[in-house]
């Protein structure tokens, strides 16, 4: 690429100090790769922020507007010339991709991040899917699934005629960063990381736990979201405060997974998972759903964690009791395979390579 290349990178990502995660450095080091390889990129937010490196990016505030529009309004005010725009969080198949190209010839990549629900769409929205997909598909130049797993599934939401364009770039790690677990002789200690949303299931395990009270256990909580109100009302309600305590959004879970027994996360949707690979990283052993927890199948039964049924609250019962009362124990000889392929080095060479 030339001297001169710009791109746009346009993401619903709210920049949050208190919650500093695997895309927060992803987009630190793919702003550093693109400025050595003679890149420009100008990155379009929600909000604005400095914290971490991100006082280092070209960053365009929304004001919590839409960035979709008003990166629209910025290209016709400034008329600036992109020879890629990247879009991370962004509704797919919209009529926004139809008026990008309108007045610009750039090449568009969309990254999919989103998750499915558990059951599927409505009829009504599938069909509204496959419609977009037919209208307004060809306006972008590739797509990108965060894992095999989305690759599918965009291709079921919006069309066959999505085949040809579509690929797989997982989502890295800084896998140095992650402190290592070497002590497996407790098993009290489980925490859950994860945004507060109904669909990470974390009600499915307040529900698992009520049925063991007579056992001493602990399980942390890290994470804000909408539904943490919800869920401490149900703690409050089963008398379970003993065992749940909510920490917050920390921006060091990579130093301090290790200092627990197992990660608990009865996910009922995920596209990658971050916090399942995050702790194999840390050679933590998990306890997730089969499908979706384990999206990327890299948990495997009695070798270097559990694993149940999606909304299957007696199965969890059950493994958490197992181990409670030390009939399962997962032994320090975890097997965590393929992780080499979730390196930030590989997913920022692999984002290089499509604006090369």
């Amino acid at each position: 690429m030339s001297k001169t290349s710009r791109i746009a990178v346009l993401c619903n990502y709210e920049l949050l100090p208190e919650r500093v995660g695997g895309m927060d450095y992803f987009f630190w080091q793919f702003d550093k790769q693109c400025a050595a390889n003679g890149i420009q990129v100008d990155w379009f937010f929600p909000n604005k922020s400095d914290h971490g490196e991100y006082n280092t990016l070209t960053i365009y505030g929304s004001e919590y507007k839409s960035v979709e529009n008003y990166f629209l309004s910025f290209c016709k005010t400034n008329a600036t010339a992109y020879t890629h725009i990247i879009t991370h969080f962004v509704e797919l198949c919209t009529p926004f991709f139809y008026k990008i190209k309108l007045f610009s010839a750039t090449k568009i990549i969309a990254i999919d991040h989103n998750p499915r629900p558990l059951n599927g769409y409505p009829l009504k929205k599938k069909i509204e899917k496959k419609i977009k997909g037919v209208l307004f598909s060809r306006y972008i130049d590739v797509f990108v699934g965060v894992s095999d797993y989305t690759k599918r599934a965009l291709i079921i939401d919006f069309g066959d005629h999505l085949k040809k364009k579509t690929i797989v770039i997982s989502n890295g790690l800084d896998v140095l960063k992650f402190k290592q677990k070497n002590n497996f002789t407790s098993n009290t200690n489980f925490i859950v990381a994860s945004h507060l949303r109904k669909e990470k299931g974390i009600q499915d395990l307040i529900l698992a736990v009520k049925d063991l009270k007579s056992f001493d256990f602990k399980i942390d909580i890290y994470g804000k979201g909408y539904f943490e109100e919800e869920l401490k009302k149900s703690i409050q309600d089963f008398d379970l405060q003993k065992f749940f305590n909510f920490k917050g959004s920390v921006s060091n879970l990579n130093e301090i997974y290790c200092d627990y027994d197992y990660l608990i996360h009865p996910s009922h949707g995920e596209t990658f998972c971050y916090s399942v690979v995050e702790s194999l990283l840390s050679n933590l052993p998990v306890i997730t759903t089969r499908n979706q927890g384990n999206v990327l199948g890299l948990v495997f039964e009695n070798i270097n964690g559990f694993l149940f049924e999606e909304k299957n609250i007696i199965e969890l019962k059950g493994i958490l009791e197992n181990i409670l009362s030390g009939k399962s124990q997962i032994g320090e000889n975890l097997v965590s395979k393929n992780l080499e392929s979730f390196t930030l080095e590989k997913m920022v060479n692999n984002y290089l390579e499509l604006i090369r």
